[in-house]
């Protein structure tokens, strides 16, 4: 192994402005402050601020800058056109080495097109998701897309979303495989121990979120539907945190809100939903993250949606893609639940995401590849980076 010298620390700048990214950028944010090869500069752009800051906090993660763009029902277009002009100010005044953002929200790609603009390089973790479908989810797809024509580091969480990116032409090179930042923050928060189960009953327990712009609207309404005729069994009780979005409150609230053993509760808070996760017997959901982590818990996820960027959960049988028709619905959950043969099957099957150790990975890489571009006799003292042998991308399979 030959060392790479990093003379000062690297300026990282991590964008964030969503619950999801801030659990998957956390264990990146908290492993570059306990380095001295990188200087963390954490931006919350605040896209769900409510459900944010308190969050922040207890992942041990300060935001160094707060942008205020929310506006009630705010369209996507103003939306990106506010975050574009922030972010890009606070890109010109900090001029971080690196800008670093998750998946595939709105924060993530005006942050990347902001320090595109600034002739930043982009490191995109959690890329190379794909439906195949443009406008479903909706905007997702396309801003995943889209930041993968930015970003110059493609940290893909499984062999399958590389293969994506190689396909679209991204270099080799650029592509790393890392499993996903999300388990190792899963871990991480379980091992502290500090959240809340919010299930109260000895029942059945069964998870619910809902919130996708696809799903808003006559199917969210259908699928409250299902899910109070779930409850009407008698031995299931339903948590269900309820999205702050108006157009999911609208829909479900009259389908589920009086019913003894489905409880609404607010949006929880990461620890809580965590702990709440890890005591349910099973997760229905059109959430994307939570695909991801139900498999490491044991926990069997029913995807209320028709597409998935997410296959590998569903080939490696921890997932079921059931869409969004009521009776299809039912019928799926009332399988796992009665049948204990078809639910421990789907219990055992393992999470193809990752190992816990995918920020080790991304750190990693991004201290060698600066390593490799310092100037190694511009300081006394350099920090030395020991290089891994072989190729400069992992594989999780």
């Amino acid at each position: 192994m030959s060392p790479n010298v990093i003379t000062t620390p690297v300026r990282a700048m991590l964008v964030l402005g969503t619950r999801p990214e801030a659990i998957k950028l956390a264990p990146v944010a908290r492993a570059m402050a306990a380095s001295p090869l990188f200087e963390p500069i954490v931006v919350s752009t605040g896209q769900h601020r409510e459900m944010l800051q308190q969050m922040l906090e207890l992942l041990q993660v300060p935001a160094s800058v707060e942008l205020d763009v929310m506006r009630d029902r705010q369209e996507l277009s103003t939306l990106t056109a506010r975050l574009v002009d922030g972010l890009g100010e606070v890109v010109r005044a900090e001029r971080p080495d690196v800008v670093i953002v998750q998946g595939d929200t709105t924060t993530a790609l005006t942050g990347a097109l902001a320090a595109f603009y600034e002739h930043i390089p982009v490191a995109h973790v959690e890329a190379g998701l794909r439906t195949g479908v443009l406008d479903n989810p909706f905007p997702e797809e396309l801003n995943r897309r889209l930041i993968g024509r930015m970003a110059r580091w493609h940290f893909a969480p499984t062999p399958r979303a590389a293969g994506h990116l190689t396909a679209e032409g991204v270099p080799d090179a650029e592509v790393f495989v890392t499993g996903n930042t999300v388990i190792d923050n899963l871990l991480w928060v379980l091992e502290e121990g500090t959240g809340r189960n919010h299930f109260r009953t000895g029942l059945r327990r069964v998870l619910v979120t809902l919130h996708r712009r696809e799903n808003q609207g006559d199917k969210m309404r259908a699928m409250g539907r299902a899910l109070r005729r779930l409850a009407d069994r008698g031995d299931v009780e339903i948590v269900l945190p309820l999205h702050k979005s108006p157009a999911v409150r609208e829909a479900l609230l009259p389908e589920m809100g009086d019913h003894p053993d489905i409880h609404v509760v607010e949006p929880l808070g990461y620890v809580d939903f965590s702990a709440t996760l890890a005591g349910c017997d099973l997760v229905m959901t059109d959430s994307g993250g939570i695909q991801e982590e139900a498999p490491t818990l044991g926990k069997p996820a029913l995807v209320l949606r028709t597409t998935t960027e997410r296959p590998e959960a569903v080939e490696a049988g921890a997932a079921r893609l059931v869409g969004t028709e009521p009776h299809v619905i039912l019928e799926a959950a009332v399988r796992l639940l009665d049948d204990p043969a078809a639910y421990k099957r789907m219990a055992t099957a393992g999470n193809p995401f990752g190992d816990g150790h995918a920020t080790d990975r991304i750190v990693a890489q991004l201290a060698e590849d600066f390593g490799a571009d310092a100037d190694a006799t511009a300081a006394a003292d350099p920090v030395i980076v020991p290089q891994p042998d072989g190729p400069g991308s992992y594989s999780t399979a």
